[in-house]
């Protein structure tokens, strides 16, 4: 399974240890370990890092004892799938169906800064089809 197809896969805590991966690049198991909240085991974040690798998210170099882990997609890759997967699994593919659930609700709070911007982002996709 590759890595694109596997995004909608991860369990909180394997989204919590490619998080900490995309924000240090590379790292121990003892240094994610630390970064982590909710005090996981030493033992309990090297088997998730079997299983990211077995999933094809993280990839490990051996440096002496030590091995290095660091995700093996871009994280804009990584956000691009996971996105596809949501809006194809929960907005039967629409564009629109996930921008209006974005900005309906009692939960949306979008300041008028994010709405000039999703704006000018919308304006910016009609000059492209055309």
């Amino acid at each position: 399974m590759t890595a694109k197809r596997a995004g909608a896969l991860l369990t909180k805590r394997e989204r919590q240890l490619m998080d900490v991966l995309y924000r240090l690049g590379r790292a121990t198991a003892a240094e994610i370990m630390a970064e982590i909240d909710g005090a996981p085991t030493y033992s309990t974040v090297r088997t998730q890092l079997r299983v990211l690798e077995t999933k094809g998210h993280v990839r490990h170099e051996e440096e002496g004892l030590r091995y290095i882990y660091f995700p093996t997609l871009r994280r804009s890759a990584a956000r691009r799938s996971a996105l596809k997967h949501l809006v194809d699994t929960f907005f039967e593919g629409s564009t629109a169906k996930t921008v209006a659930a974005l900005l309906g609700g009692e939960g949306a709070r979008v300041t008028d800064e994010e709405l000039d911007r999703i704006a000018q982002l919308v304006n910016d996709a009609r000059s492209e089809t055309r």
